[in-house]
């Protein structure tokens, strides 16, 4: 009833509440992020939703305009406060998390729930074995069981691991927990990025 019903009930009741709130935080970082580089505010990024559909997730641009990509050696999205491709006002809403806050635009199209797998890029289907493809089985969500307990700070392999934990438990209950760690997490700023040496390399 909760993972069929409920929760997406939550989901737009929770969006369109926070929707007038965040709103002017959005337009602040907007502002910064084209005052630094005049590049485009938003980052759209293809992803993987819920049944193996893709869609388009905002995010507000926190790099530089056709910053490279760059991967960690286990695939995934290479994070660091010393990469070269963010730009200053990228670093401040990477650490504080504000860079998300445009994926309620996303829970509001069904794309995405506040709470569920953080959603991978359309390759990463190729990554999965055939137990891990179960974490499509549930929207993506803005936070997740690994950014409440982990955020960036486990390779891919353990995050899929903890994806398809959350995707065979999801309740009422664990979604409150899973949401009370992330505050916590953002506002320690704790894990934010896992520790790579692919720029030192260089």
């Amino acid at each position: 009833m909760y993972k069929k019903y409920i929760k997406r009930l939550l989901d737009v009741v929770f969006s369109l509440v926070l929707m007038p709130l965040i709103i002017p935080v959005i337009a602040l970082c907007g502002l910064f992020i084209k005052i630094e580089d005049k590049g485009p505010v938003f980052y759209l990024g293809e992803r993987l939703g819920q049944d193996k559909k893709t869609f388009k997730m905002y995010k507000l641009r926190s790099m530089k305009v056709n910053a490279p990509d760059v991967r960690n050696d286990d695939g995934s999205t290479f994070n660091s406060d010393s990469d070269p491709r963010l730009t200053n006002i990228g670093k401040f809403i990477r650490k504080t998390s504000l860079d998300e806050l445009p994926q309620i635009i996303n829970v509001l199209l069904g794309d995405m729930s506040f709470i569920g797998p953080r959603p991978d890029l359309p390759e990463a289907i190729n990554l999965y074995s055939d137990d891990e493809v179960h974490k499509l089985d549930a929207r993506p969500g803005i936070t997740g069981y690994n950014q409440a307990y982990y955020r960036n700070s486990v390779n891919q392999k353990e995050r899929f691991k903890n994806d398809i934990y959350y995707v065979n438990n999801i309740s009422l209950k664990l979604d409150f927990k899973i949401l009370f760690s992330t505050v916590v997490n953002v506002i320690k700023r704790k894990n934010i990025n896992i520790e790579s040496n692919i720029y030192s390399k260089k």
